[in-house]
């Protein structure tokens, strides 16, 4: 008797990194568009600006819901000016996410690991569940380039793939993704 193969392929773990500013974001919501969204379950990081300064950040879900992730000013744990509402991140960005864990042959969309999601203990320990060898599930994100235990911890971990955006890839990168998830969800007969 032989493996089927997804059983013996590990599903896709790409994390894009880079410079802030590169593309990331634009690389992810694009690949998405490719995959299809209805494939794609989590979330991506608004940058919010007020008469061009930026003043916080949205979660936004791939279906279009949106809830505040840190504000410049306001109350909170801070990370540098900004005080990140964590359960307002729980409540949307974290709680997407776990449905995509319940639902079999879709591809987790999370942009992205930095260090105002990593203040959320309930997603760090999602994403340890997601990140186990092993574990079924296909993840598309966006990583902090900067040090940071617990995303370097991730950045090590087997089966994943960290990609530079950089100018010279940025625009290629959307297509090869789109092909490479949807490889996975063939096999996985979505």
């Amino acid at each position: 008797m032989t493996d089927s193969p997804e059983l013996v392929t590990p599903p896709p773990r790409v994390l894009l990194s880079g410079r802030p500013g590169c593309g990331k974001t634009t690389v992810i919501r694009r690949a998405v568009e490719l995959i299809g969204a209805s494939h794609c379950v989590g979330f991506y990081t608004d940058e919010l600006r007020e008469q061009g300064r930026r003043i916080g950040f949205d979660v936004v879900t791939v279906d279009g819901r949106r809830a505040p992730l840190a504000r410049a000013g306001a109350g909170g744990p801070r990370v540098s000016r900004y005080g990140v509402d964590v359960r307002s991140f729980e409540d949307l960005g974290v709680a997407i996410l776990e449905s995509g864990v319940r639902r079999r042959g879709c591809v987790l969309v999370v942009d992205e690991i930095g260090k105002m999601e990593l203040l959320s203990e309930r997603f760090t320990e999602l994403l340890e569940r997601i990140f186990e060898p092993g574990a079924p599930w296909a993840l598309l994100g966006t990583i902090m380039a900067g040090h940071h235990a617990r995303a370097d911890a991730l950045k090590r971990r087997p089966h994943v793939r960290i990609v530079e955006v950089t100018q010279a890839n940025r625009d290629r990168l959307p297509a090869d993704l789109s092909r490479n998830f949807g490889e996975y969800l063939r096999r996985a007969g979505a």
